[in-house]
């Protein structure tokens, strides 16, 4: 079992930065891979940004250049951040996490918002 916790989140003004952690942590943990997708009402998530395995990462075409993932590992968990920088309007969502194990297990999400 994979527990997933997401922190960071909030409001900030377009062209602001902001910069969400998520937290995965288990016993005997193996994560393959990590990532963020984010999902507005009515809508299908989609993907974020993913940091897979031997560091490989990708991102959504309209996050490139503004979006960086990075993880880290411990001995029982493993931590991956999505700074994010010139943010706009349509980047407001809420944004989960994701840990690959022996299957995804997923975070609770956690609300983005860029307003003025």
């Amino acid at each position: 079992q994979v527990e997933v916790v997401e922190s960071g989140g909030g409001l900030v003004e377009p062209g602001g930065s902001l910069s969400l952690s998520c937290s995965a942590s288990g016993n005997r943990l193996s994560i393959h891979g990590m990532g963020w997708f984010r999902q507005a009402p009515g809508k299908q998530r989609e993907l974020v940004a993913v940091h897979g395995r031997g560091g490989v990462t990708n991102y959504a075409d309209s996050v490139k250049g503004r979006f960086t993932i990075s993880r880290e590992d411990d001995e029982t968990t493993v931590t991956v951040s999505l700074q994010m920088s010139g943010l706009k309007p349509e980047d407001t969502d809420v944004y989960y996490c994701y840990a690959t194990h022996d299957k995804n297990y997923w975070g609770k999400g956690i609300q983005v918002t860029v307003s003025s």
